[in-house]
């Protein structure tokens, strides 16, 4: 599993002050709000920042840090990742995922026939759809429903799939 998690990208500068727009990649943009420190990148010794401010505009999230004041001292951090660590994540309810936890595990059917490897997972709004590399060198889009995901061993790294009638034909 990863021990951090990714909430954003920084995108560009945001006035004088040190402040930066940041494009969120969480699903609840909002936690920005609740948060008080983020990594400037995903290492053990990355820069630990301290959030001073949120604002919201559009779709990106202003952020200001206590360690930068200035444009030029906020401009070279266009284009770093900000992540969380996974003690600072959003608590899950059951039956819910990190993404970056799902991505690269293995899947298998039913008959434990190996299938391929998750690369995905797109977000719909109805429910997730995994995004499966098969290894006969097909995509596979599966809907993360019950009828098809039929267990995730984290501990294994497989994912157990039944596939719905219609799904593999083309």
């Amino acid at each position: 599993m990863e021990e951090f998690l990714q909430v954003g990208v920084i995108s560009s500068t945001h006035g004088v002050r040190g402040e930066v727009k940041v494009f969120p990649t969480t699903d609840d943009v909002k936690r920005f709000s609740k948060l008080k420190e983020v990594l400037l990148g995903a290492v053990y010794d990355a820069p630990l920042l301290h959030i001073e401010g949120v604002k919201y505009q559009k779709n990106m999230v202003i952020l200001k840090f206590k360690e930068y004041s200035t444009l030029n001292d906020v401009e070279k951090l266009k284009g770093q990742q900000l992540f969380v660590t996974r003690k600072n994540a959003v608590k899950l309810s059951k039956d819910e995922y990190f993404v970056a936890d799902l991505i690269g595990m293995r899947v298998i059917d039913e008959d434990k026939n190996i299938c391929g490897t998750l690369k995905d997972v797109m977000q719909t709004g109805a429910n997730d759809v995994y995004i499966i590399d098969l290894d006969d060198n097909r995509e596979l889009l599966l809907p993360a429903i019950k009828d098809c995901i039929l267990n995730l061993d984290f501990d294994k790294g497989i994912i157990k799939i039944h596939i719905l009638d219609g799904l593999l034909e083309g």
